[in-house]
């Protein structure tokens, strides 16, 4: 039997290689329980056996443990310049780091492919059908709690540095605003304006996979409590977020139906 707890004092242990006190790691350190929590709640929700909801609180305690190499080294998260869950993979696996989370190397698999899978713009063909599960929750309890952290924290934190009230002043890209409109998530290449990448953080509802999980966005609003953090200065963005936010709201209202 796979143990959490083991896993969280293993966590705890390891957290004391890196400055906890450094602003960047406190909000990873929040954010990693965060999406422990909410894959605790989805768990619950579609009625994972016990063994299971272990497994998945600890992909999610393990999903970005290679946050904190990343700021150590770059101090910033941009993925572009080092991808978090490839090295999360890099610690736990090549590094053989896994077994002072895991006892059971039963796990090895699912762990290793379910946190590779969590920040990819889609996950890969072919898991097994376990491993898919698994895969599906990380992410929507890792989009839940990214929500929760656009609302928890300042905008110069999320947009490069940019505050609100200058971000609302650029315009969204055309390629954006359509893919938006065709129901599909943004990819990071595509994104050319700072509002572009607002307008992805919302697109991430596009990629949701259980019907629990809108039910969740549903009840705490985070389509509208996210939209409304910006002033939009400028005209025709304030007219195509609201088209933004309109066709969100349809979306998430029909897959809360299931």
């Amino acid at each position: 039997m796979i143990d959490y707890e083991y896993a969280r004092e293993a966590f705890q242990k390891y957290l004391e290689e890196y400055d906890c006190e450094d602003e960047k790691n406190k909000l990873k350190i929040v954010h990693t329980y965060g999406v422990v929590h909410c894959v605790e709640v989805l768990g619950n929700k579609i009625g994972l056996s016990q063994e299971d909801m272990e497994l998945a609180r600890v992909i999610a305690l393990l999903h970005d443990i290679g946050r904190f190499e990343q700021v150590k080294v770059h101090n910033q998260f941009n993925d572009a310049v080092m991808d978090h869950a490839d090295f999360s993979i890099q610690v736990l696996f090549r590094q053989r780091r896994i077994k002072e989370f895991v006892e059971s190397r039963k796990y090895d698999l699912i762990i290793r492919q379910a946190i590779a899978n969590h920040n990819k713009y889609a996950i890969a063909p072919g898991l097994q059908e376990r491993t898919l599960l698994h895969a599906r929750l990380i992410r929507d309890a890792d989009k839940l709690d990214n929500f929760r952290v656009r609302l928890a924290e300042r905008i110069e934190n999320l947009i490069y540095q940019i505050p609100s009230e200058e971000l609302g002043s650029y315009e969204i890209s055309d390629v954006i605003y359509e893919d938006f409109k065709s129901h599909q998530c943004i990819l990071s290449a595509k994104r050319q304006t700072p509002m572009d990448m607002w307008v992805s953080y919302l697109a991430q509802i596009f990629d949701v996979n259980f019907t629990e999980t809108f039910q969740l966005i549903k009840e705490k609003d985070y389509i509208h409590k996210t939209a409304d953090r910006i002033p939009y200065t400028n005209p025709k963005t304030a007219k195509r977020m609201k088209k933004i936010i309109r066709i969100a709201d349809e979306y998430v209202e029909e897959e809360c139906r299931g």
